[in-house]
């Protein structure tokens, strides 16, 4: 156990991979569908951005209803949270054959609500700070992959659905599909890969398929596509379901401009390919009940969002004016964001009554442009580069208007947290974001404009800005509207339900 990572966490003895009895129930754990989420990083362990939050909430919503089992497998990464890692168990330990390594992994498991983590932990692959970025990443998550694949052994839990997300996890679904599917325990279980964001396939050259990944040459077809090894293709290929994280991102994956690449691969899996909107978790993400907030509120008392946004004015130094709107930014700080179309209307929009509030971090080009602003524009432009989840809120609760005119976005949480914040969302009308906001002419809970370019974003600023300034009762009805909006798990996981159960029939 020499790279066994169990400082802080409890130490369980007990036969090897022997679990506590499940208390006695209506459905038992035995009657149930058996479902792995396996992802990189989850919510509220670990989380660099909308993937923890959603294998965090969707997990959750799944293990709400009785026909689930729900799991989840993560590396245990040093970075995790210490508050949960000190009540994380210890269950032992095993081999992974990886090629010609034959790497320790350490498994802890930790329950709540409802649902079942495990964590794989190697010292070597995952005792770093944060969990990407290293030059050995298809190593380590090629590790990872193998590892859910004798754990489930080691366990003697072989799920009904092996749900991948991305190509950290991809794998997997690799792995489930050739070394793995001789072995009878396995060939039962259904892949499900999800593709978050499909700008990034795992590419790795085809010369270290045998070193690094373990796979045999017999399977290149599966994996090889331009030229090198690509682990998003693979994971398609192999998987019996793949999904997106919203409809319109489905349709536009199919298409070269949206799909880097991979718009061939697409289309021809696009037979099993489904594309469910995200939701957010509502409890945490409550302005009823929020302690990040200066004061709570709700869709049907919202006297307290104004007090929110005078404590927000107040706190960055920008005039207290009630009747002023604010308008805010929380997001990466990279082009893909709309950011070019930021710089070309911003300061003719900053000539009208308003403020403008920018929290991120991202490129250097961007992060040096808004810091600028802010102090060409002092008074009326705020630039914070960080990321700050506690501010993030602060700014949702305080805002009127939030901007997400992205290039491209595979679905958006932070235009459903603006939502239910009350900072009525204004987007351009792609992936998820159009998805989840309606324009407000059309009876909709926001502003959106379709064509990427800078002078329809300024013309639905105006008209935005328009409407708060002159009509604060149909202004107060848009933000009640936005509040209201369901942006929970509960429609969407009900399409994971219906998937899952088709596949397992």
């Amino acid at each position: 156990m020499e790279n066994a990572n169990i400082s802080d966490i409890e130490i369980v003895k007990g036969k090897k991979g022997r679990f506590e009895p499940a208390p006695p129930a209506e459905v038992t754990v035995e009657a149930k569908k058996k479902v792995l989420f396996v992802a990189s990083e989850a919510a509220p362990f670990i989380s660099t951005g909308g993937l923890a939050e959603v294998i965090g909430s969707l997990s959750k919503a799944l293990a709400r209803s009785d026909t689930f089992d729900v799991r989840v497998i993560l590396p245990l990464y040093l970075d995790i949270r210490k508050e949960y890692r000190k009540d994380f168990r210890y269950l032992g330990n095993l081999y992974v054959p990886l090629a010609w390594r034959n790497q320790y992994c350490g498994i802890f498991e930790y329950k709540a609500d409802g649902v079942t983590y495990y964590f794989a932990d190697n010292e070597y692959y995952f005792k770093r700070p944060g969990c990407y970025g290293y030059y050995d990443d298809g190593e380590r998550f090629a590790f990872f992959s193998r590892a859910v694949m004798e754990i489930m052994g080691f366990l003697g839990f072989y799920p009904d659905i092996l749900h991948c997300h991305d190509w950290q996890a991809a794998l997997a679904a690799i792995y489930l599909k050739t070394i793995y599917c001789l072995r009878p325990e396995y060939q039962h279980i259904r892949a499900v890969f999800t593709i978050h964001n499909i700008e990034y396939q795992g590419q790795y050259s085809l010369d270290i398929l045998e070193d690094l990944f373990g796979l045999p040459q017999r399977v290149k077809n599966l994996v090889e596509y331009d030229n090198c090894i690509n682990l998003m293709k693979g994971a398609i290929e192999c998987s019996e379901a793949v999904t997106t994280v919203s409809p319109s991102y489905a349709e536009e994956i199919k298409q070269p401009f949206f799909a880097h690449g991979l718009d061939p691969i697409v289309r021809r899996n696009a037979f099993k390919l489904t594309g469910i909107l995200n939701g957010i978790d509502p409890d945490f993400y409550d302005p009823a009940q929020d302690s990040s907030l200066f004061a709570n509120y709700t869709a049907g008392h919202p006297e307290n969002k104004a007090v929110c946004k005078a404590e927000l004015q107040k706190m960055f130094g920008l005039p207290q004016k009630p009747d002023t709107p604010v308008v805010a930014m929380v997001s990466r700080l990279v082009a893909g964001k709309g950011l070019d179309l930021v710089k070309e209307c911003i300061e003719q929009a900053l000539k009208e009554d308003m403020q403008f509030i920018v929290l991120g971090t991202g490129e250097s080009a961007y992060e040096n442009y808004f810091t600028d602003l802010a102090n060409r524009y002092q008074g009326k432009v705020v630039a914070v580069i960080s990321f700050n989840s506690d501010l993030s809120r602060k700014i949702y609760s305080g805002a009127d208007l939030f901007l997400m005119p992205s290039r491209s976005e595979p679905c958006g949480l932070a235009q459903m947290i603006a939502s239910r914040y009350g900072a009525v969302a204004l987007v351009r009308e792609t992936g998820g974001l159009k998805d989840s906001i309606a324009p407000y002419g059309a009876g909709g809970n926001g502003f959106t404009f379709r064509d990427y370019n800078a002078g329809d974003l300024f013309y639905v600023i105006r008209e935005a800005l328009s409407l708060y300034r002159t009509d604060k009762k149909a202004w107060k009805k848009l933000v009640k509207k936005a509040m209201e909006t369901d942006f929970t798990w509960s429609t969407s996981s009900g399409y994971y339900e219906e998937l899952y159960l088709g596949l397992v029939k």
